[in-house]
């Protein structure tokens, strides 16, 4: 092993355990809340009339209200102000986790179109309108500011470590955990369905929420050059993967 690979692990491995801890943790939750209706950690077959109403519903506008554009109007005087105060390091930071989040709501409006039931499902009753299977216009306004305000709490030294880890890796990782345990709340709703037993806020933490933040944290430090390469690719393939599978009736 050359010194770059020790330095890789030296730096890999406590964020590694930190990561199987906090798995850990949500396991031995689970164990705990078994039979529990309002805190859900597994998906349940059970659950699939419920994502029938939701798969039915992709863009009904039968439950349309205003509070759409007001949202709408909120998120875009943050990113405004953001941009006249020149903090483009926290915009950036919000349209990575944007363009990664919709690149995942994407792969899931697959799965649901090729399986029948996609990983996640909102439900209809719970939204003013479902853009795809999974995601609702709230939860993506949500998202569209997500990384900008987790990025608040980002300490100034990009390369200082708390517990042996990158503070950007560790906030990364913690926001995920915040987040997928947030999301255990939301499952026991009526809002948010997860059908397949073995989808549940462990996977949601790791392969979902993880890169979420870690897109938002390391572009935030990025150089100009490679945040805006990241974010034309990232936000190129989100918007010819919509122009070309919602035509195509796949999502």
């Amino acid at each position: 092993m050359n010194e770059k690979q020790r330095l890789f692990w030296k730096n890999a491995v406590p964020a590694l355990i930190l990561v199987i801890a906090i798995c850990l943790l949500e396991f031995l939750l689970s164990l705990l809340a078994k039979g529990s209706t309002t805190f859900v950690f597994w998906g349940d077959s059970l659950n699939q009339p419920m994502a029938d109403l939701g798969n039915n519903a992709i863009r009904d506008t039968s439950n349309f209200n205003w509070t759409f554009i007001a949202l709408f109007a909120i998120v875009v005087y943050i990113l405004f102000s953001e941009l006249k105060n020149k903090n483009y390091k926290g915009v950036s930071a919000a349209l990575a986790l944007y363009g990664v989040h919709w690149l995942y709501e994407i792969a899931n409006a697959i799965i649901q179109s090729t399986t029948g039931y996609a990983l996640w499902t909102v439900s209809p009753e719970s939204t003013s309108f479902i853009i795809l299977v999974g995601v609702s216009w709230e939860l993506s306004m949500m998202f569209a500011i997500a990384g900008l305000a987790m990025s608040k709490l980002l300490p100034e030294d990009p390369k200082q470590k708390i517990l042996g880890i990158n503070n950007r890796i560790l906030f990364a990782i913690m926001n995920a955990a915040f987040f997928s345990i947030f999301e255990i709340f939301l499952a026991g709703t009526p809002a948010f369905i997860w059908t397949y037993s073995w989808w549940g806020a462990i996977p949601v933490f790791v392969t979902t929420y993880i890169p979420f933040f870690l897109a938002a944290f390391l572009i935030y430090d990025a150089k100009t050059k490679t945040k805006i390469r990241f974010l034309s690719i990232v936000w190129g393939l989100v918007l010819l993967l919509l122009m070309t599978l919602i035509p195509l009736g796949v999502i």
